[in-house]
């Protein structure tokens, strides 16, 4: 079995020696060293890279440089979906985003992880669990979304989380580690004015 397979069964893998993915990250690096050069007036070119580098998209979606990712092919990105500045994804496991969803500044997706004990994690071997975020979900800045995560559909999580758990679908949760704070419900609505 090859590190690669390893990796996308969830076992222990070498990350840090194997030849395939260290192949597979130097060009994935590349391609978003390329991303975030390009004038932030030339879209269609972003897009044109985006769509190369990620393992789907689905109609409409904006990336704003800087952005980094290890493999890029274990990225899904919805309809409409938002990432500001500074988005990190560690994709050695699949990382799933619905539709409309929106990311803050300065924020990360790791599914990689190490062992706790130093004798593996110094041989180079880490795990790789997979992220899901789900429809109308909107990441305030400096999230950070670690490995096996699920954050449900119409969740909110607040600046500066910590996920280290599921989050369910339709609340606000924040905190390190996030914990839900309460549900979303119609009187949400009524909280800011909107002027026509």
């Amino acid at each position: 079995m090859t590190e690669k397979e390893k990796m996308q069964r969830q076992m222990l893998y070498d990350a840090n020696y194997d030849p395939q993915l260290l192949a597979e990250r130097r060009a994935a690096k590349d391609m978003c060293y390329d991303f975030n050069l390009i004038r932030p007036s030339d879209t269609q070119r972003q897009t044109e890279l985006m769509k190369q580098l990620l393992g789907s998209t689905k109609g409409d979606f904006t990336i704003i440089a800087p952005f980094w990712c290890d493999y890029g092919y274990n990225i899904s990105i919805g309809e409409n979906f938002f990432a500001n500045h500074n988005t990190v994804i560690l994709d050695g496991a699949k990382v799933t985003f619905g539709d409309n969803v929106f990311i803050a500044p300065d924020c990360g997706f790791y599914t990689a992880g190490h062992p706790v004990d130093h004798e593996r994690r110094n041989r180079g071997y880490e795990y790789a669990y997979p992220i899901t975020v789900g429809d109308n979900v909107w990441i305030g800045a400096g999230v950070h979304v670690m490995p096996g995560v699920t954050i449900g559909s119409g969740s909110v999580i607040g600046a500066g989380s910590v996920v280290t758990k599921d989050i369910p679908p339709g609340v606000v949760a924040a905190g390190n580690p996030c914990k839900v704070i309460r549900r979303i419900t119609d009187e949400d609505k009524k909280r800011y004015i909107t002027r026509v």
